[in-house]
This record gives structure tokens, sequence and C-alpha cells, in this order.
């Protein structure tokens, strides 16, 4: 039963019977959401970070980051000395780095260092890996004792390398091989000019192995155990299971080893400038230890912004080209 409209209050109650309770609105018989509903605030989404915890890192990496890096493209361009004022100069210090002896020698050095480190430290690496990927009872030992020597600090392990590069026939590396009976094996190892720079990427590849060890390690034991498993019911040997099995499924874990390698080798500098000082004479330095000579011994700031600006955009460019040709590997892998 429908009752009718209450005619002193302007509202109108409808009820019935079998709609539930009643609903009150405005006698006009227009329907629509509580004004409470239209003006609900859309609601904030949880996982967005609040400004006020961005913004201080990004004024910290635009102190740190941005502005010396900017300053220095500028400053590559002058003559600055470090302190006082400066000229622009043009550029007249890419010209001289053309004909700087050195800087060229230490172009070459670099090459050789970087090709050396990424080539032995990721066959290293990647034998490690095998090792310590087998069902062995010692393998985690070995894991640890592998990759230890990539934590130490580069200094700490220039020194200690240093010790064992002794000259002295009684101690070091010559004293091993004088009691092993190999004598005429002994060398001055970071004195003479034809060992220094390779002596120097010895101690390199031993500190970082390692490291290239782990990240095989990782892409090893993401091979699906299931194809190996196929392909030794097919009658694969060791060899060919590793040939058209594990190395294709390793393209990834390589890309990332040749690219930290070859920056790496690129960009050195701690165990050179600890171990030789870029000696003797300067067949061990690199473009690294050039740019660090110009500016804190001789005073060139405005010379080794240029170095620095001409090492920047060739690891950059050797880093991309490099990226796109092992990025198209994995993809026909």
């Amino acid at each position: 039963m429908n009752s009718a409209p209450n005619r002193g209050s302007g509202v109108g109650v409808v009820t019935d019977a079998g709609s539930g309770p009643p609903f009150t609105g405005p006698t006009t018989g227009k329907s629509g959401p509580p004004a409470t509903a239209r003006r609900r605030r859309p609601r904030r989404n949880p996982t967005a970070p609040p400004w006020l915890f961005v913004v201080p890192a990004l004024v910290v990496y635009a102190v740190v980051v941005l502005y010396p890096s900017i300053a220095g493209v500028f400053y590559a361009f002058t003559d600055w000395s470090g302190v006082g004022g400066f000229s622009y100069t043009g550029l007249e210090n890419f010209r001289t780095l053309l004909h700087d002896d050195m800087a060229r020698e230490s172009i070459r050095n670099t090459l050789l260092l970087t090709v050396a480190v990424v080539v032995v430290q990721n066959g290293i690496g990647l034998l490690l890996a095998l090792g310590v990927n087998a069902n062995i009872r010692t393998k985690s030992l070995l894991r640890v004792i592998f990759f230890a020597p990539a934590v130490v600090s580069p200094v700490m392990v220039a020194f200690l390398w240093k010790y064992i590069y002794n000259p002295d026939d009684g101690a070091g590396l010559n004293g091993v091989l004088g009691a092993v009976g190999l004598g005429g094996l002994r060398q001055d190892w970071l004195g003479d000019p034809s060992l220094a720079l390779w002596s120097v990427a010895a101690m390199v590849i031993w500190q970082y192995a390692g490291y290239s060890m782990v990240i095989f390690l990782a892409g090893l034991q993401g091979v699906p155990a299931e194809l190996h498993e196929a392909a030794r019911i097919d009658g694969a040997g060791t060899w060919q299971r590793f040939r058209y099995v594990t190395w294709p499924l390793l393209a990834p874990a390589l890309t990332i080893n040749l690219m930290l390698s070859t920056i790496g080798g690129l960009k050195l500098f701690d165990q050179v400038y600890a171990a030789t000082n870029g000696g003797p004479g300067t067949s061990s330095e690199t473009l690294s230890t050039v740019l660090y000579k110009q500016a804190f011994v001789y005073g060139k700031f405005g010379y080794s912004t240029a170095v620095a600006l001409v090492l920047a955009i060739f690891v950059a460019a050797v880093s991309l080209v490099q990226l796109r040709y092992l990025r198209a590997r994995e993809v026909t892998a």
C-alpha cells in the first residue's frame, strides 16, 4: 500500500511493502547521488613516492654529479689552472692531446690493458663458474674463496702484488720460481717496461675474475636441467651440451660481464697508480693516470678535463656499440 506524500514538509516519502526501507528525496522527482558523493576527492595512490623524499636526493645528485660534469665540459675549453681566472682557448686542449706523446702512449696502453682484462678475466670467470656449478661438496667454500678478492680495496691489492712482484730473488714470485727450479724465469716484473703493463693486468684479472664468476654462475643456474637431460638422451656429449645448450642461454650473463669489464678496463686508475705510477717511463700510463697527473701534478686542470671528456666520450661510444651488438646476439642465440 502506498502512502500519500507529506504536503507540509516539501519532501515526499514513498514506501512499498516489497521494496525495503523508504527512500526520501526531493519532491521534484529528480534522483541522483548524494551531495557527499559528488564532492568526494579522488583517492591518492599509496605507492607514489612523496616529493619531500625525492627532492633532497635530486639536489644531492645535482650538486655531486650534474654540476661537476657540466663544469668539466666547460673547463675543457679553457686554460684553467685550478685557481684564479681562466680564458677560453677553444679546441687548443684537444689539439695538444693529439700531439702529446704521453697521451698517445696512454691510449695505446689503455686499449691493450682493456683487451687483456676483458678476454682473460671473463675466460677465467667462466671456467671458475663451470667448476663451482658442478656437484662437488666444497663448491660453496670455493665460491667464497674465488669471490673474496673482488671485495678488497684495489689499492690494497696493488700493494699486495707489489710484494709478490718484489725484484729480490728471495721474496715473492721470484723466490717461488727459484725454489721450484725455475730461476731463469725471474724478472723485474714492475721495473721492466715490457712487463709492467701485463703485470698490472694480471693483478686486475686476479681481483675481478671471481666477480665475473658470480655473474656467469647466476646464468648457469638459470639454465633448465631438462634441456641438458634431453640433450644427453639424444646422445650429445659434454662439449656439445655446452656449445648448443648452455652457451646460448648464457648470452645475458656474457653481456653484463663484457660491459662491466670493458668499462672497468678503460678507466683503470687505482691499481696502475698504486703499483707503477704509470712507469717505468710511460710504459704503463693509462688515460686515467694522465688526466690525474695533468691536473694535480702539473696544474693543468683545463687540459686534464679535456682528457677526461675524451675518455668519457670514448667509454660511452664503445659501451653503446658493444651493448647493441651483444643485445642482438641475445636475440639470435
